[in-house]
This record gives structure tokens, sequence and C-alpha cells, in this order.
């Protein structure tokens, strides 16, 4: 089969396809033949050798698919061939390999899919559905003003429309262009701001009736983070996640002095440690189920076959992708 590595830390120029043995699932896993493959920004950062954990080598990437059931191994009565299924591989103990035409993965992270779900959509709930999901159960947005950054984003659109569902007061998209808000708009933001203008704090102001947001999502980074931190109104959090939100933030005098005297909080989020084996499949049925009746759009912002893995890779590192990037094998 074809699967996408690479053996050397560099551009997108160093993922290559090669052909390699097709997996067979052992007792307990599922052999999935993938129909979208989702990639993430730190992916593109670990083939930088820019991320928290450096892969050994040769490494292939990929932490999330969706597809159909192609074989069971021995005790697996839950899923059936040909079954529409997604999988969560970053969850157990593969490491990665989603950039393929097969992936094997544990029953317990495999979930069933409805129809009314595309594959690649299906891959946007997956590390980016969960990551929003969790974010809002840790910071609870009802009755507050909440400002998203990154809002075109993977998560970010995701984010919107959850806080919407959860009793958000207020809405306050924060893009880096007039498309990606307009996008925001669409998604159900109240309000939209360019933060790549100098003056975007003082429009988030001006859309909250001068008033700062009460709680802001930020996976921009650099000066973005420390503006989001003295924006906040008093008694507001901060919450960063994502590789980027600690890449160049450097908190000075005035973002200490807003959290002292503005009683604020400043809040780190991870994933991985909020996730459970025995209730990722409920989960991720939550987000399916939402999706399938038009209550959550999941965003496709391209789709690449996978021996373009590295024009996807290109976009993502560029900014200029919106929504979820995926290979479709």
């Amino acid at each position: 089969m074809k699967a996408i590595q690479f053996d050397r830390f560099g551009g997108p120029e160093v993922l290559e396809l090669v052909e390699i043995e097709r997996p067979s699932p052992g007792p307990g896993e599922v052999l999935i033949r993938v129909g979208a493959a989702g990639v993430n920004f730190f992916e593109v950062l670990m083939r930088q050798d820019r991320y928290a954990v450096t892969p050994a080598l040769p490494f292939r990437p990929g932490v999330e698919v969706a597809g159909t059931v192609e074989a069971l191994g021995d005790g697996v009565d839950e899923f059936r061939i040909d079954q529409r299924v997604a999988a969560a591989l970053f969850i157990g103990s593969t490491s990665g390999g989603g950039y393929a035409e097969y992936v094997v993965a544990s029953q317990e992270i495999v979930a069933p899919l409805p129809d009314a779900v595309s594959f690649a959509e299906a891959t946007a709930l997956l590390v980016q559905g969960l990551t929003a999901l969790h974010l809002l159960r840790q910071n609870p947005p009802a009755g507050k003003t909440v400002l998203v950054n990154a809002a075109a984003g993977g998560v970010g659109s995701l984010l919107m429309q959850l806080a919407r569902r959860s009793g958000a007061a207020r809405v306050i998209a924060a893009a880096s262009s007039a498309e990606k808000l307009e996008l925001a708009r669409r998604l159900g933001a109240d309000a939209g701001v360019d933060y790549t203008q100098a003056d975007w704090p003082e429009r988030v102001r001006a859309a909250n009736g001068a008033a700062g947001p009460d709680l802001v999502f930020e996976a921009s980074g650099g000066e973005i983070t420390a503006a989001s931190l003295v924006l906040l109104a008093p008694f507001g959090r901060l919450v960063l996640y994502g590789p980027l939100a600690i890449q160049d933030f450097r908190p000075g005098a005035a973002e200490v002095q807003a959290l002292i005297f503005g009683n604020l909080s400043l809040r780190g989020f991870a994933l991985l440690p909020l996730l459970r084996a025995d209730r990722i499949k409920a989960e991720l049925g939550e987000l399916f189920e939402l999706a399938a009746r038009g209550a959550l759009r999941p965003l496709v912002g391209g789709s690449y076959p996978l021996q373009r893995a590295n024009e996807a890779h290109a976009a993502l590192e560029s900014r200029r992708s919106t929504g979820k990037v995926v290979l479709a094998p």
C-alpha cells in the first residue's frame, strides 16, 4: 500500500510517497480503508523538528482517519465489513501512520460514522472537534463574551459554533483576512476583527460596548497572545491551546500588571490528558450527531491526494488555509 513518511527534517519536500506492506488487524483491532486523513499543524512542526517531541525517523505522520472497515481482528464484534467509521489514532498506542491507504486501529478508538457526515468532515471532528468540545467543558462560556482567535481555523470554526450552542452571550471572531472574517460571520459570530491591524484590540472593545471579552481562546501566538491578555475584561480568562500559543510569548511587566490588577486568569489546555478511551465513542458520537443534523458545520478547507501531502503541509504552513485540510488517498 501507499503511505507518506519522512526520513529527515525540513520543508514540505521531505514528505515522500512510499510503498509499504498493508497491515493486518490483530486481536481487538480494525483495519480501515482510509477515505480521508486529517492534516494538523503540529505535524508540520514535527516535520520541521520544532514540536515538543522529536519523532524517531523514518516517521509516518497522521493521527486521525475516517473510512470504511476492511477487515476485523479476533474479538471484534461491534463493527462490520464496509461500515463507515472514524478513528482517533492519537488516543491509542499508534504513534501515527494515518497518511496512508490503510491503517489499523484498536476498536476502543474507532467510532461509527453516520452517512450524513463525509469522511473529510469527520476528520475535522477528531483532533479539532474534541479540542473544541473539551475547551468549552473546561471553560464554560454561558453568559460571557467570548473572543475566538484564529477563528477560521479547524478548532476556531468549531469553537464559535459550540460556544454559541453553550450559551455564550456574544461571540467575537478574530482572524487575518476579510475572507476569513466573513466565513466566521456565516458560522454565527456576532462580530469580527482583523488582528493583523494594529488597532484590533480597540475594535474588539468597540464590538462589545467598549468592554473587553470575558473569555479568550488563543492559538495564534506571539504578539496576539500578549495583546489578548491585556484586552480581557476584569476577572476574565485567557486560555492557551495549540503549539503556536506558546511560541514567542514572553509576558512582560504590562501583562503581569494586567493579570494582578484585573484579577485575570491565564490557563493552559492540553487535550490528551483529558481523553479517556472509554468515553471517546460517546464524545465523537455527540459531535457526529450534531454534524449529521446540521447543528454543527465542520469546515473542510482543502482536500489533496496522498501523493500531494507536501502541498497540504505547505497550505497549513503558509496560514492561508481555512477549516480542515485533509488527504484523500
